[in-house]
């Protein structure tokens, strides 16, 4: 791992739930991004985004400037909206609603997608993509000793 960054694909429900929450896995997940690594690089969809947006906006419109604010400081890497051309291989293989985040996880060359969906996307076959799927506290488990070890 020394000299290549870990990319590290952040699901909405990762976002949402290390925004407002002061404990947990997905808190000290973006917690760490937040510490600017040399060895993670945090990456997300703009679908990811939007759908957080719009999540926010319709349960907690007032949380939207913090929503901002925390993504400026993560220094993540958006990818675009996969495009159908992207998402059409992929149909099937999770529900549709979650195919774009899929799609942007392979478009962004995501190492792993973080992700605390177990009702879709930690039921996906995990030797399906070229990137690992995890739940934030598989993440940590796996990743977090061996960040330490490069950063100490």
């Amino acid at each position: 791992m020394p000299g290549k960054s870990v990319r590290i694909f952040l699901d909405s429900n990762v976002l949402i739930s290390g925004l407002f929450s002061d404990r947990g896995a997905p808190r000290l997940i973006l917690d760490i991004l937040s510490l600017e690594l040399p060895c993670l690089k945090p990456v997300t969809g703009a679908y990811n985004i939007a759908e957080t947006e719009k999540t926010l906006e319709t349960k907690l419109p007032a949380a939207l400037p913090a929503f901002r604010s925390c993504l400026s400081h993560l220094g993540l890497d958006i990818v675009p909206i996969p495009s159908r051309k992207d998402i059409a291989p992929l149909a099937g293989m999770t529900a549709p609603k979650d195919l774009p985040v899929v799609a942007s996880a392979i478009i962004g060359q995501a190492d792993v997608l973080v992700t605390g969906d177990k009702k879709h996307l930690l039921k996906i076959k995990r030797d399906s993509f070229p990137f690992l799927i995890l739940s934030p506290g598989e993440f940590l488990e796996k990743f977090l000793p061996r960040f330490l070890k490069e950063v100490y």
